[in-house]
């Protein structure tokens, strides 16, 4: 019999909702957002501008992936705030300093800016950009995307990250921490951590945030239905955009985790084990699980393929393939998919409440 699939747990505070009051970017918004800023500073031609609308792009990637204030971030000094040992700003100052995790990838590109002509005479001075006019260019990006100047604002982002923070598992008052706020109405749920445990903390949850991508592609929602026979559990979950997910397992792992319906869970899948189809084409399998989508990414290698897709909802789904099969699909960003994969290969990971 096949390998259980049944994974481990999850923080709870994934599942929870937001209150009216906050303005926030949900990920398709965010998504979209990030989008419409990247291709205004790709289309800068000039030196000066393109030199000018990157660093307005770098200001708005690190509101975006700290949660700091606006000002924190205008008064940076980039040649003291970045840690040379990894991805990590040191944002604050004297005894209030915090050390904030960012993606590599950004990391990377803002070490290759800052490594480059154009960076170099900046030295120190990289972020001292005027604020009035950061926002604006905020606004005219939101705008193209239909979002609203509250929904774009400096806040707004910070208040977008402290909502992916808290989706994550990072506890409420960590998420303070890291913002340097000295209270967050998201939860009243408060806990007291001293400063080295913040520091602790906050690097193993990103840690923790990156081991959990290896199966690239993760789904979370709480489970609506649930079918028995002898043996196996057919479990169905949906997520907070009424995407639906089928999963298989044991008889004895639906009992051993106590899944019914309304438990919340994460639902991951390995790319190697996704098939991509062009939508148009009508072909039937035992695949259960067909999720629609936009290609925003394919890489080649001489035997595998990497094909990365956007749901409507925001979600990334990847999947790999062999080169030959890619060669005959001819994809490209902006194709039309389908993402198959069959409920046998769905791990489920449960909520410990």
């Amino acid at each position: 019999m096949r390998e259980d699939r049944v994974s481990g747990k999850v923080c709870p505070r994934e599942f929870f909702s937001v209150s009216d009051q906050v303005s926030y970017l949900e990920p398709s918004q965010m998504n979209a957002l990030e989008e419409s800023f990247r291709k205004w500073k790709d289309s800068a031609r000039r030196m000066d501008s393109v030199r000018a609308r990157t660093r307005l792009w770098l200001v708005f990637q690190l509101v975006r992936h700290t949660g700091a204030r606006l000002g924190e971030i205008l008064s940076l000094d980039d040649a003291e705030a970045f840690d040379a040992k990894g991805p990590f700003v040191r944002l604050g100052k004297e005894d209030r300093v915090r050390e904030v995790p960012l993606p590599e990838e950004f990391f990377a590109e803002l070490a290759a800016f800052l490594e480059s002509p154009m960076g170099c005479g900046l030295h120190g001075e990289l972020f001292r950009v005027d604020p009035g006019y950061f926002r604006r260019i905020c606004y005219e990006r939101g705008k193209e995307c239909g979002l609203s100047k509250d929904l774009v604002c400096p806040k707004s982002l910070r208040n977008t990250r402290a909502v992916e923070m808290l989706r994550s598992g990072v506890p409420i008052t960590i998420v303070k921490e890291v913002l340097g706020q000295s209270s967050l109405d998201l939860t009243a749920n408060f806990q007291q951590f001293s400063p080295g445990d913040v520091q602790s903390i906050v690097r193993t949850a990103y840690e923790a945030m990156r081991r959990r991508t290896s199966a690239r592609n993760s789904f979370l929602g709480h489970v609506i239905e649930v079918d028995t026979d002898q043996v196996m559990a057919q479990v169905v979950l949906e997520t907070r955009s009424n995407l639906k997910i089928c999963a298989v397992i044991t008889l004895d792992s639906l009992r051993n985790l106590k899944i019914q319906p309304g438990s919340p869970v994460v639902a991951t899948v390995k790319a190697p084990l996704v098939n991509v189809l062009r939508r148009a084409e009508q072909i039937s399998g035992s695949a259960r699980n067909r999720l629609e989508a936009q290609i925003i990414r394919v890489t080649d290698t001489p035997v595998l393929t990497e094909v990365l897709g956007r749901l409507s909802d925001g979600t990334d789904v990847c999947a790999l393939i062999s080169a030959l099969s890619a060669r005959d699909l001819a994809l490209q960003p902006g194709d039309e998919v389908e993402f198959w994969f069959k409920a046998m290969s769905v791990v489920l990971n449960t909520v410990q409440l």
